[in-house]
């Protein structure tokens, strides 16, 4: 069961898994995978609520990214073009176009390959066990 609410912006060819949660005002661009159990969430306003009143508190996610199963997405930050969240990754910062963020707090570990080539999570290019032909 999915959860979606208070008008995301949701733009053509998203896909989100059973499970993930879309929460407030969030922007998401174009060919955008959430996988399961995805969090896509703003801070709360209950510190310091008066200076939040019309501040952006929700996260934008740019064209082509992915978040892997369990990832978290929170507060007013923003997720470049291609990026690429690692399974169960907690993002609080912005994350640079084509980057691979894993871990918690999710850190950046390299950049997504040129070739566009699929790839499974936690197998980089040059260390899987098929051929990158």
């Amino acid at each position: 069961q999915r959860n979606v609410k208070r008008h995301p912006t949701l733009k053509n060819n998203v896909i989100v898994g059973s499970g993930a949660q879309v929460l407030g005002p969030i922007i998401v661009g174009e060919n955008v995978t959430l996988y399961h159990g995805v969090t896509l969430g703003g801070i709360s306003p209950a510190e310091n609520s008066s200076s939040q009143i019309n501040q952006k508190r929700h996260p934008t996610l740019h064209d082509n990214v992915i978040v892997g199963s369990g990832g978290q997405i929170l507060g007013p930050i923003t997720i470049g073009k291609g990026a690429r969240i690692g399974a169960n990754a907690v993002v609080t910062k912005d994350v640079p176009e084509n980057a691979i963020m894993v871990g918690i707090p999710a850190k950046n570990i390299g950049t997504v390959p040129a070739d566009k080539k699929f790839r499974p999570y936690g197998i980089a290019p040059g260390n899987d066990t098929k051929k990158d032909t």
